[in-house]
C-alpha cells in the first residue's frame, strides 16, 4: 500500500497541523507528514546561529531564509500532495512562496484559508485543486483521494440511502 507524502505549510500559531494529522489517523490513511521548522525563532535564526553572525538585519534573514530553502525544497519536492494554511493573524508570505513553489513542480495543492482572504489569495487559489477552510475538509479530500470513496456513497456512482 502506497504511503502518500503531505507537505504542511503555512502559519504556526494554530493547531492547524495537529487536527489534520489526527483526522488523518482516526481516518486510517497511509500517510507521512513533513512540514517547515515551525518554531519562529530557530527559524528565524538558523542561518547566524550555524554560518556566523550579520549586522545587517537583511543579510540575518537572507542567512536564515537560504537555509531554510534546503528543507522546504527538498520536503516539496518529495511531497504527493502540498496543504497551505493562510492564517487570520499574520501575512504569511513564505506561505505563498510554498503555493507558488509547489504549483511550479505540478504539485497536487490544496489551499486552506478563511473567506475573507479571498481576494487577497485569487492567484493562489486559481492554483490550487482544492480551496478549503477547515482541516476536516482537507482531511475528508484526502480520505477520498487516497482511498476513493466518498463518504456516503456505495460505489463510484450511486449515493447511499440516508
Amino acid at each position: 500500500m502506497k504511503t502518500w507524502k503531505l507537505y504542511l505549510s503555512g502559519e504556526i500559531h494554530t493547531s492547524w497541523r495537529e487536527e489534520i494529522e489526527e483526522g488523518c489517523k482516526e481516518a486510517g490513511l497511509p500517510v507521512r507528514f513533513t512540514a517547515p521548522v515551525t518554531h519562529h525563532e530557530a527559524s528565524d535564526d538558523c542561518g547566524v546561529a550555524i554560518l556566523g553572525a550579520e549586522e545587517s538585519k537583511f543579510w540575518h534573514d537572507h542567512k536564515g531564509a537560504k537555509v531554510n530553502a534546503i528543507r522546504t525544497r527538498t520536503l516539496i519536492g518529495e511531497a504527493n500532495i502540498v496543504v497551505v494554511r493562510f492564517g487570520e493573524k499574520y501575512k504569511q508570505w513564505n506561505a505563498a512562496f510554498d503555493a507558488g513553489y509547489a504549483a511550479a513542480l505540478g504539485k497536487p495543492l490544496i489551499v486552506m484559508h478563511g473567506a475573507d482572504h479571498q481576494h487577497a489569495l485569487k492567484e493562489v487559489d486559481a492554483a490550487a485543486l482544492a480551496v478549503t477552510e477547515t482541516p476536516a475538509q482537507v482531511v475528508a479530500i484526502l480520505a477520498y483521494v487516497i482511498n476513493g470513496q466518498l463518504a456516503g456513497y456505495t460505489d463510484s456512482t450511486t449515493p447511499s440511502s440516508a
